[in-house]
């Protein structure tokens, strides 16, 4: 089957992810995280692009990102991030080579309907890879800045967080209940598989919003809009 060409869109959220080559590690010590979270935050400053989450796993990263005016921002991101770690891990190491897979994967977000649970999904990663209980053990993710435990000037609110509640303490309580819970298997079959195929993560209405507004011809996944966690 060809490789669909990655997409990207104005003033939408975009889930990305960039492995490593061969799914070999990228990340060896908390000074590379350190480091590649600085140019992140590089990139948001000189691009203007919008940081709403993060997750700096072993091999990969995860990031949900707005390139707001001009979609080319995410290319430019994506070859700045990828191109500044290899170069300061090669001359540490005294490799050579690039240490990511050549193309990442790259899905424009239905903010409305998706936006929620992608956070959630990408802020759980280290829970479902069984590296730590909860979410906030996790030094290397968004959680702790999404979820009101920290400030992180890395970080925008995204709209979905913002629809949560117009006071910031009830938002913050509300994410924490929220990211306790799992993902929704079929919202997680969802968001998989519209990221590994640069998919719309969003069902048939949003593809065709997507048709009509840039013309493009875009598939998004068949399944309809997630179900809402139940809070407790």
């Amino acid at each position: 089957m060809p490789r669909r060409a990655r997409i990207a869109i104005p003033h939408l959220p975009h889930h990305v992810i960039q492995r490593g080559h061969r799914r070999c590690p990228v990340f060896f010590s908390d000074s590379d995280r350190v480091d590649y979270l600085g140019t992140l935050a590089e990139c948001r400053a000189t691009l203007g692009v919008r940081v709403y989450a993060y997750c700096l796993m072993d091999n990969h990263v995860h990031l949900i990102v707005d390139p707001r005016d001009d979609p080319s921002n995410l290319s430019s991101m994506m070859k700045r991030l990828a191109g500044r770690h290899t170069r300061r891990l090669n001359a540490a190491r005294g490799w050579s080579g690039s240490l990511w897979e050549s193309r990442f994967k790259c899905s424009p977000i239905d903010s409305e309907f998706y936006l929620l649970a992608c956070g959630r999904y990408v802020d759980q990663n280290p829970v479902r890879a069984h590296m730590v209980s909860t979410p906030y053990e996790y030094l290397w993710s968004s959680y702790r800045g999404r979820a009101g435990h920290i400030e992180s000037p890395l970080l925008d609110l995204d709209p979905a967080l913002d629809a949560l509640s117009p006071r910031q303490a009830r938002r913050y309580e509300m994410y924490r209940a929220l990211a306790a819970l799992p993902v929704a298997g079929d919202d997680l079959a969802l968001i998989r598989g519209a990221s590994q195929r640069n998919q719309l993560t969003g069902d048939g209405r949003f593809s065709n919003e997507i048709r009509h507004e840039f013309g493009l011809d875009v598939s998004a996944q068949p399944q309809g809009r997630p179900r809402k966690p139940q809070l407790k």
